[in-house]
């Protein structure tokens, strides 16, 4: 990561990012109400201030902007330039996190601590989240937890989960889906072959409630010479006639 520079150079570079890796976006007036580029934008702001102390202006910033882009950045973590996050929708990233420069993040990632289980047990000032080197690409719903290193120019693809040290260009991938052929069409029984609905008998006798009777048989059989059919039976009869 390269030394800070002045803020308005530094948000002039994050507008021209967004232009040059959103293909949606035709000029620079367009991307000025980019979502990513306002959430960025409002971390900048808020991080100056939380590092002069003003945690309760910082943090008022940052709140209105996570209600507004709905991308959440503790005012305590540092971004560096050229930070593109695209979509934004749901981006999480941690007050000890540390995001170096050219870092693309696409929408759903967290770059998130363990758990306080296991934060609560740090030294004081510990930190928790991670550090993503320069030219990280973050794939959408990539999830990186810990105070894990992630090398310059490594690959988190989309679904991953990172909770140990990358090196330099790694590729990390999430397993890929099962696919399975499609089942071939399901034969329709001829008409008046089918189930029959389940209907309700009277009761039994006193303080017996109703039970469910099969109808099938003659059409027109009285109630009482039809089986009875338990509900059970009934709805396993409907599976297996492929009706239900």
């Amino acid at each position: 990561m390269t030394e800070e520079t002045g803020l308005l150079r530094t948000l002039a570079e994050d507008l021209s990012v967004v232009v040059a890796r959103d293909p949606s976006l035709t000029s620079r007036r367009e991307a000025l109400g980019h979502t990513g580029l306002s959430a960025v934008w409002a971390h900048r702001v808020s991080h100056r201030l939380y590092g002069r102390g003003m945690r309760t202006t910082a943090r008022t910033i940052a709140r209105i902007s996570r209600r507004r882009t709905g991308v959440e950045i503790h005012p305590g973590a540092v971004l560096g330039r050229r930070v593109f996050i695209d979509h934004g929708s749901s981006v999480v990233i941690g007050q000890t996190a540390v995001v170096g420069d050219d870092v693309t993040i696409y929408q759903q990632v967290t770059l998130g601590a363990v758990g306080w289980w296991a934060d609560n047990h740090r030294p004081a000032g510990a930190r928790r989240h991670p550090v993503v080197g320069d030219g990280v690409i973050l794939g959408a719903n990539a999830t990186v937890l810990g105070p894990v290193t992630i090398g310059d120019h490594a690959l988190v693809g989309a679904m991953a989960t990172v909770t140990e040290d990358l090196p330099p260009g790694a590729r990390v991938y999430a397993a890929r889906s099962v696919i399975r052929p499609a089942p071939g069409p399901r034969a329709v029984p001829p008409l008046g072959t089918g189930p029959v609905p389940v209907a309700r008998t009277g009761a039994a006798g006193p303080g017996v409630p109703p039970v469910a009777a099969r109808t099938g048989g003659p059409v027109g059989a009285p109630a009482g010479d039809r089986p009875p059919l338990s509900v059970s039976d009934a709805v396993r009869d409907l599976a297996s006639a492929g009706s239900w």
